[in-house]
């Protein structure tokens, strides 16, 4: 069975204005206090109000959930413990007027001399999966097929509505966020290994990137793991929720390399209009239509609903078919984390979205 991980990142709030607060250095470390956690499942974020929680290697859904439930057990008890909680949401729907105080790392000073605004407003949040691959020749092959996939996958996980105490219009407004880097948004078609390689290190020799980190692609080969890092989800409110983006992500790899192997055409898509179909999932999430691979709008629903009969057979082949039935229903049901929050605005104002956001983080 291919192996898969899931990365987390969540923001740390004050329990009674829902403002950012810059807890991550004792957060992080008490975290680690009980021994349910170690260093390297708690990272830094870029700003002092986040904090990254990374899963081991995980072959089943069910180890994923039980690896994200743990981790965010372990750092929202800590959060607890100095005076705010964790917030799992794409963007904090509150900020302050000022910047909140970078991490202490050499990287992340270089970054705020290259745009600082940009760091300053980086307080978003995403769900992070990564798939094995047997080689980054196969990788590259994979890469080239799920780009066309990755607006529906957006929409599914949308979960960043507000910003600044207002509703942005946008499903998932953290997308939009990211987009303004230098080397961001849809991932481009590469011929092969050396292609990909070689176009990345004309970007660092150029100075447009300092490392490979700064690859802002909504899905990318991994600089330190045999795998496919797919980046475009937003962090979502419940573990499961991550749990259902694991399992289509993994499906849609073995599906990509199943594909490749047997020599299949990639689907006719313009770049261009591709990446038109990102801004579009990320403005409705599954409220509206949604384009195809070959570029077409659909009934959002119909989209998933087909996505899930092309990735249906390695589903089958993994057991997981029922589990990612069931929480996809679930979704259209109750709808995205965007959805969600904008119910609660709507309902009990930002009040009511702080505690949606910090109650449903130890939900499964």
């Amino acid at each position: 069975m291919t192996t898969i991980g899931v990365e987390e990142e969540y923001l740390l709030l004050d329990p009674v204005t829902g403002l950012p607060v810059p807890q991550a250095d004792k957060v992080r470390a008490a975290a680690g206090v009980g021994h349910l956690v170690t260093d390297q499942e708690v990272q830094y974020e870029l700003l002092q109000a986040q904090v990254e929680v990374a899963t081991p290697v995980c072959d089943t859904l069910e180890e994923v959930g039980g690896h994200l439930l743990r981790l965010r057990h372990a750092v929202g008890v800590a959060a607890e413990e100095h005076g705010c909680r964790i917030g799992v949401c794409g963007t904090p729907p509150v900020r302050h007027g000022r910047p909140i105080a970078v991490t202490d790392q050499a990287r992340y000073r270089a970054m705020v001399t290259q745009a600082p605004q940009l760091v300053a407003e980086q307080l978003v949040n995403g769900t992070h999966v990564h798939v094995a691959v047997p080689d980054r020749e196969a990788g590259v092959q994979v890469l080239n097929r799920i780009r066309f996939r990755l607006p529906t996958l957006t929409a599914m996980a949308a979960n960043s509505p507000l910003w600044d105490g207002h509703d942005t219009g946008f499903a998932s407004w953290r997308t939009v966020i990211f987009s303004r880097w230098p080397v961001s948004g849809m991932p481009p078609h590469f011929e092969d290994a050396a292609d990909y390689d070689r176009r990345v290190e004309r970007l660092r020799e150029s100075g447009l990137i300092s490392d490979t980190g700064q690859l802002y692609w909504q899905a990318r080969l991994s600089a330190t793991y045999p795998t496919i890092e797919v980046r475009c989800p937003d962090v979502q409110l419940r573990a499961d929720e991550a749990v259902l983006l694991a399992a289509i992500i993994r499906a849609l790899v073995e599906t990509s390399l199943a594909e490749a192997e047997a020599g299949t055409p990639l689907p006719d898509c313009a770049p261009e209009l591709l990446q038109a179909a990102m801004w579009h999932a990320a403005r409705h999430g599954l409220g509206d239509t949604l384009i195809d691979p070959e570029g077409t709008p659909h009934r959002a629903g119909d989209v998933l609903y087909e996505f899930l009969r092309h990735v249906a057979p390695a589903l089958d082949a993994s057991g997981d078919t029922r589990q990612v039935t069931s929480l996809v229903h679930r979704l259209l049901q109750d709808g995205t984390g965007a959805d969600r929050q904008r119910a609660a605005l709507a309902q009990g104002g930002l009040r009511a979205v702080t505690e949606l956001i910090s109650a449903q983080s130890t939900m499964p």
